[in-house]
């Protein structure tokens, strides 16, 4: 019996590889002896973070954490794409199970993966120039190229990942000193590969939400279509991303869950680059306000229109909310008191309660 996976994918994951590398723009220029100590350098800052992560907050992971990988940006696309792939495979599995009832839907899906391949290229293409590290979830146990030119070898779900290219970038942008500011980002890095691997069953709650959100997805193609036309008529809710388009009402709530844990972990980061920052970092305070004003100004009116219609500027909400939350906290509660948030799923706080700290604190301390 042939698996209904068998034919067309919904996604033509070659292809969106191909098209995001050959869009991506060129990183900055820099020598084959700056590349190399610049990827020597940020290593071992991840090393380092790594330490004061786990002494600031009080986490730590049993099994020692998760690789490291310091990628370009054909890296990061290829280790995204990997990712992508392996977390959408619910969807992709009922998609193709409809399609296989349909006379001739196997032809149909072939072009439409081409076209929604190229379209994910092109997306990969524009975000792989914005990203200064990233802690993968729900990567496979296979690693794209490391640009310290270790050999490849199987791992663990999980790992992260420092854009070498997009961090040299950035540094020179705002004028900052390169070390301070290499472990300025490997610190909220570090902190992000620190939360999964000392809290177990964090990744599998938002695996499990995720699949949750995507079993709602609504696959008949007229109703896609009608959502998007309500839309851009204006006779619809207004959406603030093109996400929220083909968004179902359990969707909805589901993101909503969602959006306050990413809340909490980018918050968390960012409160914790900050407070070992000033031990470890001499110029943390001068980073933090370029980054800021970075933050705030943005890039060109195309990027932020981009920027809005792709969700990212709900991205920069979430660490703004989350470490006003998470420092109010601290100081009601103390850290340790903080950390009772990683007990379980039913003491992460809920998208009301990132607004109103005091609330978690009555629930889950009172």
């Amino acid at each position: 019996m042939t698996s209904p996976r068998a034919g067309a994918e919904m996604i033509d994951w070659e292809l969106a590889v191909a098209t995001a590398t050959r869009l991506v723009r060129p990183g900055p220029e820099v020598s084959h002896e700056e590349a190399r100590a610049a990827v020597a350098e940020l290593r071992k800052h991840a090393a380092d973070a790594e330490r004061h992560v786990r002494a600031y907050t009080g986490l730590a992971s049993p099994d020692g954490g998760t690789p490291v990988l310091v990628v370009d940006r054909p890296g990061w696309i290829r280790a995204n794409v990997a990712g992508f792939r392996t977390i959408i495979t619910p969807l992709a599995d009922r998609m193709a199970a409809r399609r296989a009832e349909i006379p001739g839907g196997n032809a149909v899906s072939a072009v439409g993966g081409k076209i929604t391949g190229l379209e994910l290229g092109a997306l990969l293409a524009f975000l792989s120039s914005k990203v200064l590290g990233q802690y993968e979830t729900f990567a496979p146990p296979e690693v794209p190229a490391d640009l310290s030119g270790l050999d490849k070898k199987p791992t663990p779900p999980g790992r992260l990942l420092l854009v070498a290219p997009n961090i040299v970038s950035v540094e020179r942008e705002l004028d900052v000193d390169p070390t301070d500011f290499r472990l300025w980002v490997a610190l909220h890095e570090e902190t992000h590969r620190t939360q999964f691997t000392a809290v177990p069953w964090l990744r599998d709650h938002i695996e499990g939400e995720i699949h949750a959100f995507l079993a709602e997805t609504e696959i008949d193609p007229a109703t896609l279509v009608e959502r998007l036309r309500e839309a851009l008529s204006g006779s619809g809710p207004a959406p603030s991303s093109l996400v929220e388009v083909v968004q179902t009402p359990g969707q909805r709530e589901i993101l909503g869950r969602l959006t306050a844990v990413m809340s909490l972990l980018e918050g968390h980061a960012d409160v914790v680059m900050d407070g070992v920052g000033p031990q470890v970092v001499p110029t943390v305070a001068e980073i933090r306000e370029k980054f800021q004003q970075r933050r705030a100004k943005g890039a060109s009116r195309l990027d932020q229109l981009l920027r809005r219609l792709l969700g990212l500027d709900a991205k920069l909400r979430q660490y703004r909310d989350g470490a006003v939350f998470v420092n109010a906290v601290v100081d009601s509660v103390g850290m340790s008191g903080f950390n009772r948030v990683w007990t379980s799923p039913n003491t992460l706080p809920t998208k009301e309660e990132i607004h109103n700290p005091a609330a978690w604190v009555a629930r889950v301390h009172g």
